[in-house]
């Protein structure tokens, strides 16, 4: 800064007592020593400009909690303060929140007596990933559990209560805050996924990082039963920039610009405001591979698919998109999970429950895509307006099978009410009382919520399997990570738990008349893995296919959030299909799409490889791979 300092002192001499510096002000903790009282003779560099105020910034101190930055808010500053003037000032210091769901933003307000002291000052910005390095893993101290900010019960504490010490080598609100009003620069900034609604992105820089998969963004995972999983602190949202230029719109990978810009906290997040708006430097490959899972090597063997298709209903825009993933992507598998499938006239709220027309669209779709794979459908209609979603929309799970592939057990279909449960029938064998039928429906844990329905499978063979699709409650209501609430809100954990319960009894039941049954659990859990309290019923009795078959932690994933990719659509196995080993492929058609207008849903399908039986191989049978017989196995 051009003579600051020795211009600094002069005032602060002409104003005696009454004089602070910014990092008195700011102090070490997340709010103000002085919050509410008013300050004299406070100078700073005002290094950006928006149309709501300005950020100043003085020397910075020894102590890496105190931010030496600021905002002064008001008319008056933006009317008579520039960009490298340095200002004197008064004003009061408050602290600053939208709802009580948030942190404070420290800033000036009241502004009076506003001197220019001189102009043409320069402030070098901290270089993040060389003079300040974010810490990986967690964002506060106050999140304590064994799953660390995803532990439940959450929202035990309040972070304006405690007002802790700052942490910022340990912690990411820590480090984010003791940088607050700072004019920071990240070099080369990679983008995590999508722009929000409002052009914000989220990013992180050349620094050490959690989770990091192969397309670029940021996994949640855990990191084995003791430790907490990372909650990627060290990731940054870049918000709208200052001087009205648009950020571009950015992709998982996507790398831009350098980024220079203050640090402030709005809408519940930590932001960097930028100076102008970055560019997008180096854009990813956007040609997504389909699946290898193309073909199967035994009659023991299956291909199953699980897709959110996302509000589908008769007349969606979206189905020859999805029917060109399930049929190029994912070739065809041998049955399909879907999930909020729509009733025949979609969001109009008329009483219509009959799901049968948007599923014949979506499987003549799939054939035409496909060029003559003939899917079936079968489904439970739900009863009117009693299972969430989209009012009038009545979703519900379904699922899609090829006949000539895998046939249901014999049996009756039930119905919105009935529960289906395991039975042993004259001749010993394992099979439902109904085929498909609705586990428990009449469960609290159900209510405004979809019913998982179960199947009973049999190959040509004659052997037999079995299924559960689910699609469990939201994460709505859930708070910020980054908000007052520590641990964060994990909207509905309770609802999800339970649904895992009941869920996981299910299986049990069956498993209890038939140990070495061959189960496939699979649909939308809302819920991550690594939030294990939630998901443990399950866990439990029940493997993750994506432990059977070795896919690497940061490629599990099948949506994006915030700057997390994340797998909240899950398959899990029996003890039988896991000791037989398995394939499994998250096929990225959605989460990496050019623009989120292109998606054809919010998340991706999963595709899986699996034996369900234990014939013997038979050495004639050979692997066909189905690229041009469309999925028909070739003996």
């Amino acid at each position: 800064m051009k003579h600051l300092t020795a211009l600094k002192a002069l005032v602060l001499l002409a104003c005696g007592a009454w004089a602070v510096t910014i990092s008195e002000i700011q102090g070490t903790a997340f709010q103000s020593p002085l919050a509410g009282q008013f300050v004299h003779g406070l100078t700073g560099v005002v290094t950006a400009k928006d149309k709501y105020g300005v950020w100043i910034q003085d020397d910075r101190t020894d102590d890496p909690r105190a931010s030496n930055g600021i905002r002064v808010y008001g008319s008056a500053a933006v009317k008579y303060a520039s960009i490298g003037d340095l200002i004197s000032l008064s004003g009061r210091v408050a602290e600053y929140r939208k709802t009580a769901d948030d942190l404070f933003l420290t800033e000036i307000d009241y502004v009076t007596a506003l001197t220019t002291i001189s102009s043409g000052h320069t402030v070098e910005p901290i270089i993040l990933g060389e003079d300040r390095i974010p810490p990986r893993n967690q964002l506060s101290s106050l999140d304590i559990g064994r799953d660390g900010w995803l532990s439940v019960p959450s929202n035990l504490t309040l972070l304006e209560s405690v007002n802790p010490s700052l942490r910022p080598d340990e912690f990411g609100l820590d480090f984010w805050e003791s940088l607050e009003g700072q004019l920071v620069t990240v070099k080369a900034p990679t983008a995590a996924q999508f722009p929000d609604r409002f052009g914000s992105v989220w990013v992180y820089g050349n620094w050490p990082t959690t989770g990091k998969n192969e397309r670029g963004g940021r996994t949640i995972h855990s990191n084995g039963p003791d430790e907490a999983p990372p909650a990627h602190p060290e990731a940054i949202f870049i918000g709208r920039p200052m001087d009205g230029t648009r950020n571009p719109k950015a992709v998982m990978g996507a790398v831009l610009s350098d980024v220079t810009g203050v640090v402030a906290y709005q809408f519940g997040y930590y932001y960097i405001l930028p100076l102008t708006a970055p560019e997008v430097v180096e854009w990813p490959d956007f040609d997504v591979p389909s699946s290898t899972l193309n073909y199967t090597t035994h009659p023991c063997q299956i291909r199953i698919g699980d897709y959110n298709v996302e509000n589908m209903n008769p007349r969606s825009y979206h189905i020859p998109k999805i029917a060109s993933h399930i049929a190029h992507h994912l070739h065809t598998p041998d049955i399909v999970f879907v999930q909020e499938i729509q009733d025949d006239s979609g969001a109009r709220n008329d009483g219509v429950v009959s799901a049968n027309r948007t599923l014949r669209a979506l499987v003549n779709a799939i054939k035409k895509a496909s060029g003559g794979v003939e899917y079936e459908f079968v489904n439970v209609e739900p009863e009117d307006n009693k299972d969430g979603g989209q009012p009038g929309g009545n979703i519900r799970v379904a699922y899609l099978y090829r006949p000539e592939q895998v046939s249901l057990v014999p049996g009756s279909i039930g119905n919105a009410t009935l529960s289906t449960v395991p039975l042993v029938d004259w001749e010993g064998n394992v099979e439902l009382s109904y085929n498909p039928g609705r586990i428990e429906p009449e469960h609290s844990a159900w209510e405004e919520a979809r019913k998982p329905l179960a199947a009973a499978w049999q190959l040509p063979s004659g052997d037999r399997f079995f299924t559960v699709n689910v699609h469990f409650s939201s994460k709505r209501f859930s708070s910020s990570p980054q908000g007052n609430a520590r641990p964060p809100v994990n909207g509905g954990f309770e609802k999800r738990t339970s649904q895992a319960n009941v869920t996981a009894h299910f299986v049990s039941s069956l498993l209890d008349l038939s140990p070495n049954a061959s189960v496939i659990v699979a649909g939308d859990m809302n819920e991550f893995t690594a939030a294990r309290s939630v998901l443990r019923p399950l866990a439990a009795i029940l493997i993750d296919a994506n432990d059977v078959c070795g896919v690497p932690l940061a490629e599990r994933y099948t949506y994006a959030y915030d700057q997390h990719a994340q797998e909240i659509d899950h398959v899990f196995v029996s003890d039988a299909i896991a000791r037989r080993g398995g394939d499994v492929e998250h096929v990225h058609v959605n989460t990496w799409a050019r623009t989120v207008g292109e998606r054809a849903s919010d998340h991706d399908p999963t595709v899986a490889r699996l034996w369900v039986c234990d014939a013997e191989i038979d050495a004639a049978w050979t692997a066909v791979e189905y690229g041009t017989d469309h999925g028909q196995t070739v003996l």
